[in-house]
């Protein structure tokens, strides 16, 4: 669909905020929190951007961070403007808010984009909830003043002035059934994922920059025990790829390992896990695996397919 930019908005340092709706004025696709959607920038540039708000209004809105090298946001910084029409594709959501009683919320600079939808949807279900911002600076931290009205239940972190998040207080305490959503930066992730699985209790969900790992290395042969086939899978190709061009039907939807839509049992042989689904108690097991992005540490492995 084509949509048109109705506004654009500095929302914090090196951060515009644009409002999308329909030039004939057609309600816009429903969407839930989590949810992203695909921006054509130029031929052969597409980039996915969390909807982060509109949802109440008619319209849609994506909040963008100017990244030097990035090509992507240096367009929509530089060259879109109230007017421009975008080609847009989606919603799509691989990062869903499960529903639940309490959650944590935990963002960390641009992250807070799909966050901040899940916080209105929290409060608007009852649900107990707290969210730690962090960023570097206060001025370049986006939606502080959205989120000013939650008070004393948003708990904001400008490296500068306080430091890193706190995560071992963020998740003390996390009760079963306890929601835990994070979006932000790899060293970020990477620490809550350790936390999470130092404290079992909680389950946690992740939305990542790019993916958790690349789905390439060594290679190995895979067998697929339904139908007696074994498949090489090469160093560039994950098993989803070569498995799909063998003709074999797979459900998935992220392929970066975060929705676990992939998830396969494995009868032989010990995965390397490389996904952001499975706690540290499953990935031990080795009994299942995200097949597009998990790979092998042995050289053969026997998948239920």
């Amino acid at each position: 669909m084509h949509l048109l930019v109705t506004r654009k908005q500095r929302i914090a340092e090196n951060v515009v905020a644009l409002t999308l709706s329909d030039p004939d004025g057609r309600p816009l696709p429903a969407w839930t929190p989590g949810a992203h959607v695909d921006i054509a920038l130029e031929p052969g540039l597409s980039r996915q951007y969390s909807l982060t708000g509109g949802e109440d209004s008619g319209v849609w809105r994506v909040a963008v961070l100017r990244v030097p090298a990035g090509r992507g946001s240096r367009y929509l910084h530089d060259m879109v403007a109230p007017g421009s029409v975008l080609r847009i594709d989606g919603p799509r959501n691989d990062f869903p808010l499960v529903p639940a009683r309490r959650y944590v919320f935990i963002a960390g600079g641009i992250g807070i984009t799909p966050i901040l939808p899940m916080v209105s949807q929290a409060e608007r279900s009852g649900a107990q909830w707290q969210l730690y911002y962090g960023g570097r600076r206060r001025a370049s931290m986006a939606f502080l003043d959205e989120l000013a009205r939650y008070g004393d239940r948003v708990h904001v972190y400008p490296e500068d002035e306080q430091g890193l998040l706190p995560l071992a207080a963020a998740l003390c305490g996390a009760e079963d059934g306890t929601q835990v959503y994070c979006c932000g930066p790899e060293p970020l992730l990477n620490a809550v994922r350790q936390r999470v699985d130092e404290q079992p209790g909680s389950t946690v969900h992740f939305e990542r920059f790019r993916p958790a790992g690349p789905a390439t290395g060594e290679a190995f042969e895979v067998r697929l025990a339904q139908s007696g086939r074994t498949l090489k899978v090469p160093p560039d190709k994950s098993i989803l790829e070569v498995v799909e061009e063998a003709g074999v039907e797979v459900l998935s939807s992220c392929r970066t390992g975060t929705c676990g839509t992939c998830e396969t049992a494995v009868l032989e042989g010990i995965p390397d896990h490389r996904d952001d689904v499975l706690s540290a108690d499953e990935r031990a097991s080795g009994d299942a695996m995200m097949i597009c992005t998990s790979r092998s540490l042995t050289p053969y492995l026997s998948l239920d397919l």
